[in-house]
């Protein structure tokens, strides 16, 4: 018979977790919430005390026809009559398992890597546990975390062999992430099969409810990014909607949190006051949790890179992804040396961007299919014609199931299934330090305000960007790159603040092409 393992239950008997209530009670009214599987899991409590719980969720679990899995113990599992048991790397190997429970027991493994769970889908795990995804305080010994990247490796792998096995994720997971874990983890072909969770029902005061709140979410997981992409597809229908959004980051005024390189860290809060937001440069890690409680954004600048700044960036991505905030990537110089090469590897494998900004060679890099070494942060002599970079954006976009944006002369933006061509912006932005940089901290702010479509909001911060670089290029007292500056500055105020009357005459200068790749 399938097991519907949606929405899987692993208990905590610990008082900071359960507190004072009786966990029966709590198992039974979460399952009448919509819990689908639960896993008893008690690291303290001795066997007798075990198999009495025990039976006591046996006979509550086969009232309402869900399987019941001990944690760890096999003789447990058999003294209560369980539906099976779910192993850790570090308890019974699954061979014994299998010999002792029989063909007929559900027997599921932890798996944190790629080797893990190609040896338990090969072994003849009956599911894999995939994490941890998040950091999560019911477990003592997280050996990794993993994030989204990490599950979407293990479900990429398991998609090549010739085995169909369930998954599901398991890790700090609760209402606020679980759709975003389980759309942003989706290999091309394998997506997870449910999500685990713990104190997200256990700690809640009222189990029913909150497993009837996540078993909501998990039916309503998006199949694409961008919800509106069918309505949000003619270059028209997108410029209508770019002065509002303009608006209402003027209202709102996010904050842009940027990890970013010395050189531009001036220039880059100026360019976020100018356009409304509210800019911090805050490259150490451990400020990056209460900053990701306050709504904004977080811009990784990869212009400088040290072993310290990569545990800055981790933990900050994490930070950020855990409740949700956008996250945008610069690769700054990423095909330039094998270090930067490597730190794009890590820092892509340990958390989810929402855009991934760059110019041909860094974005190359990012893919993995770069062939040139890239001189310093420069573009260098392009090397693709333009059907070329499209086709590419649009490749790592769907690849990373995110927002990829190529800058250059003409700028190429694709969120897997749409993809436009961009040619505004003027020259002097390519004759002054952080140009790219800064558009990224733009981008960053509209993202934080707009959501339902990231690349519209990514489009709204290109243009007031370019825009505002075109018209302080033709101002008569703008000389060359010294005075642009200042000129930029203020027209990109000056278009924010237009949005306030609703002006939207800045835009009839909007050069954008859909292009048919």
């Amino acid at each position: 018979m399938a097991i519907d393992y949606s929405l899987y239950l692993v208990t905590d008997s610990t008082q900071a977790i359960l507190g004072d209530k009786d966990l029966a009670s709590v198992v039974e009214a979460a399952i009448e919430g919509g819990v689908t599987v639960v896993q008893y899991r008690d690291k303290k409590s001795g066997t007798a005390s075990l198999i009495r719980m025990g039976k006591r969720l046996r006979a509550i679990t086969k009232k309402h026809k869900v399987p019941l899995l001990i944690n760890d113990h096999v003789g447990v599992a058999q003294a209560v009559g369980a539906d099976g048991v779910h192993l850790g790397q570090e308890d019974m190997d699954l061979g014994t398992a299998q010999r002792i429970l029989g063909p007929d027991a559900i027997i599921g493994v932890t798996a944190n890597n790629l080797s893990e769970a190609v040896v338990a889908a090969s072994g003849g795990a009956s599911y894999l546990g995939i994490g941890t995804v998040y950091a999560t305080p019911t477990k003592e010994n997280t050996k990794s975390i993993i994030g989204t990247a990490g599950v979407q490796n293990i479900l990429h792998r398991l998609s090549m062999m010739d085995i169909t096995i369930p998954t599901v994720a398991i890790g700090g997971l609760n209402a606020s992430n679980v759709q975003r874990v389980m759309f942003q983890s989706q290999s091309p072909t394998k997506g997870l099969d449910g999500v685990a969770v713990v104190s997200a029902i256990i700690a809640a005061q009222d189990s029913k409810a909150a497993a009837s709140g996540l078993r909501s979410v998990i039916s309503k997981v998006p199949d694409s990014m961008s919800p509106k992409a069918g309505e949000n597809q003619n270059v028209e229908t997108l410029l209508t909607q770019i002065l509002p959004i303009v608006k209402e980051l003027g209202v709102k005024s996010p904050l842009c949190h940027n990890m970013t390189n010395l050189v531009v860290q001036n220039f880059a809060a100026n360019v976020a006051l100018c356009i409304g937001a509210s800019p911090i440069m805050a490259n150490y890690g451990e400020e990056a949790k209460d900053l990701a409680g306050l709504g904004g954004a977080l811009v990784i600048n990869m212009g400088t890179v040290t072993p310290d700044g990569l545990t800055n960036y981790i933990q900050a991505i994490r930070a950020y992804n855990e409740v949700g905030g956008p996250v945008v990537f610069d690769p700054v110089g990423a095909g330039a040396t094998a270090v930067r090469r490597q730190s794009v590897k890590t820092l892509m494998s340990n958390g989810y961007f929402d855009l991934i900004k760059g110019n041909e060679n860094e974005i190359t890099t990012v893919l993995g299919e770069s062939t040139v070494q890239q001189k310093g942060v420069d573009m260098g002599a392009s090397t693709t014609d333009e059907s070329a970079k499209a086709q590419l954006v649009k490749k790592l976009a769907a690849k990373e199931r995110n927002v990829v944006l190529m800058t250059g002369k003409t700028d190429y933006l694709s969120d897997g299934e749409r993809t436009y061509a961009i040619k505004n912006g003027h020259h002097y932005l390519g004759n002054i330090t952080g140009s790219g940089c800064t558009l990224g901290t733009t981008i960053a702010a509209f993202l934080a305000v707009h959501k339902e479509d990231k690349l519209l909001a990514t489009l709204a911060g290109i243009l007031i960007y370019e825009i505002a670089a075109e018209q302080a290029g033709t101002r008569e007292d703008v000389k060359g790159p010294g005075t642009f500056v200042p000129a930029f500055l203020d027209e990109l105020y000056k278009i924010a603040q237009s949005a306030s009357t609703d002006n939207s005459g800045w835009l009839q200068a909007a050069n954008i092409e859909k292009l048919g790749v």
